[in-house]
């Protein structure tokens, strides 16, 4: 069988990382698109990105991960990659308590600034130093429950949780493109007379034709 050559997808979802300098972020980003991880690793200038293609349910989607710099002087600068995204990861270091505390922070500048349908998830990084530990799960777990978001604890440097991570949300942001782009073609069958008003399903700045092979930038 022919190999599908790697800029053939179906699908491209723009994901970005947020939270304090010093959690992670970028760890995670080179984890889970390069399978690496780098003990040096200084913190971000600006905004950086990298993808990694895989399947989900059969389609052939394009991850493209943003990881944005967590210093307050770039913030100014990182608000505008939020418009676009489909997904957002909150990551926190759970070995620093006032990185969990700013998560409430970085929540509410992603609700300023993304869609409000965006989908996201909250991340406790760093769980491989154990004996460092400062902020519980249980913890972790009701804020996120209070907040409609989705949970998981990871560690970059043992590569635990951060396929699942990044796959879970990308499959919900499938999800929710592949019942919209239903809805949209149920519309269009039925009788204008019959059309009922409600509220569409949208998620990131475009919808789910234009996620469908279309960059949010160029690389």
């Amino acid at each position: 069988m022919a190999r599908r050559p790697e800029d053939e997808y179906d699908y491209l979802f723009k994901v970005v990382l947020i939270g304090d300098s010093g959690v992670g972020k970028s760890n995670l980003l080179s984890r889970f698109t390069r399978n690496e991880f780098c003990l040096e690793s200084k913190s971000t200038i600006g905004v950086e990105f990298a993808t990694r293609t895989l399947k989900v349910e059969g389609k052939v989607i394009k991850a493209q991960i943003w990881d944005t710099a967590g210093q307050e002087r770039y913030r100014a600068i990182t608000s505008a990659y939020y418009r676009g995204a489909y997904g957002a990861l909150l990551v926190y270091d759970v070995t620093k308590g006032t990185t969990f505390e700013n998560v409430s922070r970085w929540l509410k500048e992603l609700r300023d600034h993304a869609d409000s349908n965006i989908v996201m998830m909250l991340v406790g990084n760093k769980t491989d130093l154990k004996h460092l530990r400062a902020v519980a799960t249980e913890d972790a777990h009701a804020f996120a429950e209070r907040e409609g978001l989705s949970f998981l604890e990871t560690s970059a440097l043992e590569a635990t949780n951060v396929d699942t991570a990044f796959q879970t949300i990308l499959a919900e942001i499938y999800r929710i493109i592949s019942k919209k782009n239903l809805a949209s073609a149920a519309d269009a069958a039925a009788s204008p007379a019959t059309l009922r008003e409600g509220k569409t399903i949208a998620v990131g700045a475009s919808d789910g034709g234009a996620a469908a092979r279309k960059p949010c930038c160029s690389t």
